[in-house]
């Protein structure tokens, strides 16, 4: 029997982190529930045992349930039958699983049916589901969404949908339209308020993941003569009520699992949720912000897989007598794909933590009024979570792509058959730097932290930390690296143009990532040395490429960008 969370030592070393004790007192408010609900935790060590009993379940089930179902799922994926969406057989046996379990509503307050978690176990879940199969992933990921009710409904649409998504039932995200991809501002969809009060949509959404879900949160059009954000609204559209079919499901390169749908609306009944006007505003960046970190995750289970994959091949693969992980050239790869793995998690963790602080804190305000210190610290964290979750998306998408690319490579030509998962994990992992904000937003989001300077006082905060004698000399190179990202962030602050700026966003963000992951896992080996070594390869390859970008910006003039920019 597999299971996924038992035989990776690393989860395990996150759930422990010495920030989790404040975040689970807080997620508990000093344990209040124990008194209410039997199986509330007393303190913190019976919290603690609480995850590690529900992640062992999850990592149960997808080593023995949802990995030996992926490869079946991918070759049959779902179908449209009488316009509604019918999964593949091992995508129902999945969900079952996973529904008996209770491995639904994990993060949502028990009160309506959830476990409570904090966001951090609750993400560890989805890394260990991606490792299994990353199509199911954004199934049962997608009960996410349900923060979004929870955050900004009124009681009444809480206590109606929340124990529903806590019993099972799957949700969807309804944005994207044929002319509205990434400039959500576009948005068409036509939301008309009736007589009576009572809302109705109309129209087409495309590339909706989980398009036939249960529970859909909309984003529509409610203001007549807008055409910018600030005329549109958020709705929940419930599937009992009709109104909503499937035109087709997209015939995709990867994640072929979960079902991305054209849907249709026709007069399809619809609740607002919170405020008209502030849809994408305020209530669709919330929920996209979860839903980034959610890629993360889903990141870093595929570059787990893809890491696994190419370590089983090459310590059984036989050429000229000898296994090919004794080639140096093929152990330099392992090696280098175990460090951006280590690497990527360290960040996905960090930034989990910084948003369940900001959110239990948002939660609490709601309860009542934050002392001065406590606004202090939810106002830090709101900070570090804003600028650390476009890093995180942006970063761990990039190298579960390359992770993928090398698996492939180590396998060599069989890996490009069809009969070795990491085919599959190759098409799979594509699409983590595209959707929910290419990598391209993702450093448009990030950019003006790297301007303001919360990534480069993060960076110097950490540096101020002490570190033990055998990583000293890491942290030495660490402290030269941030050197060079700060004269980098004021060469090109000192141009004074925007476009300038925009041209070295994606190189100055890039050298924000590797110096904080870097630190991130000098932190790690600080608390556990069996990191050292993926440390020491992580920062030699952020070494060569912060120098890289360095020497670029260092070396161009700013009428050089003609040369890189499109003429009509």
């Amino acid at each position: 029997m597999a299971n996924f969370y038992t035989d990776n030592e690393a989860l395990k070393h996150y759930l422990s982190h010495p920030m989790m004790e404040k975040i689970v007192a807080l997620k508990e408010r000093d344990y209040a529930d124990a008194d209410k609900y039997d199986y509330a935790p007393q303190d913190y060590a019976d919290a603690q045992d609480s995850y590690d009993k529900v992640l062992d379940i999850v990592g149960e089930i997808c080593g023995d349930i949802v990995a030996v179902n992926a490869e079946d799922v991918d070759h049959t994926g779902p179908r449209v039958v009488n316009n509604r969406v019918e999964y593949a057989e091992g995508t129902k046996k999945n969900l079952d699983a996973c529904r008996k379990a209770g491995l639904m509503g994990m993060a949502m307050p028990r009160r309506l049916g959830g476990l409570n978690f904090p966001i951090t176990p609750y993400i560890m879940a989805a890394d260990i589901v991606s490792r299994a199969d990353a199509g199911f992933e954004n199934l049962w990921g997608l009960q996410d969404c349900a923060e979004t009710i929870y955050e900004f409904a009124d009681e009444e649409q809480k206590q109606k949908y929340i124990p529903r998504v806590c019993a099972g039932e799957t949700m969807s995200m309804d944005l994207t339209e044929p002319d509205a991809g990434s400039d959500l501002q576009s948005v068409m969809l036509k939301a008309t308020q009736k007589e009576d009060g009572s809302w109705v949509l109309n129209g087409v959404k495309r590339f909706i993941t989980n398009g036939d879900a249960d529970i859909h949160l909309v984003l529509a059009r409610s203001e007549d003569g807008t055409k910018d954000g600030r005329g549109l609204s958020m709705f929940i559209y419930d599937k009992r009520n009709g109104g909503v079919n499937v035109r087709r499901i997209e015939n995709k390169m990867g994640i072929k699992g979960s079902p991305t749908c054209e849907l249709t609306y026709k007069d399809a009944p619809a609740e607002l949720v919170g405020s008209r006007r502030l849809g994408l505003i305020k209530y669709v960046m919330a929920l996209m912000n979860g839903a980034r970190l959610g890629i993360a995750a889903q990141s870093v289970g595929l570059s787990e897989a893809a890491y696994r994959e190419a370590l089983s091949y090459a310590k059984e693969r036989q050429q000229f007598g000898k296994a090919i992980i004794e080639f140096p050239a093929v152990a330099e790869i392992l090696s280098v794909m175990k460090a951006k793995l280590d690497a990527s998690r360290a960040l996905l963790y960090a930034c989990s933590r910084f948003v369940d602080i900001y959110k239990v804190y948002d939660d609490i305000a709601k309860e009542r009024k934050l002392e001065l210190d406590e606004k202090k610290e939810a106002k830090e964290y709101s900070r570090l979570a804003d600028a650390f979750t476009p890093l995180a998306k942006g970063m761990t998408s990039e190298f579960c792509n390359q992770n993928a690319y090398d698996a492939i490579q180590i396998h060599g030509g069989s890996g490009f058959m069809k009969d070795y998962a990491c085919e599959r994990i190759y098409r799979d992992a594509r699409i983590t730097s595209i959707y929910e904000g290419t990598t391209q937003l993702q450093v448009v989001a990030a950019i003006r932290h790297v301007t303001t300077g919360t990534y480069l006082n993060w960076i110097k905060d950490q540096l101020s930390l002490e570190c033990k004698p055998f990583v000293q000399d890491v942290k030495e190179t660490l402290d030269f690296m941030a050197q060079q990202f700060a004269n980098a962030v004021e060469a090109v602050n000192g141009v004074n143009d925007p476009g300038y700026l925009d041209f070295m966003a994606r190189r100055l963000v890039e050298m924000a990532g590797y110096t904080v992951m870097g630190l991130l896992l000098l932190e790690d080996a600080n608390r556990n040395e069996s990191f050292e070594r993926s440390l020491r390869v992580f920062v030699k390859l952020g070494q060569a490429e912060v120098a890289k970008h360095a020497d670029f910006i260092g070396n161009f003039r700013p009428e050089q960008i003609k040369n890189y920019l499109y003429e009509k």
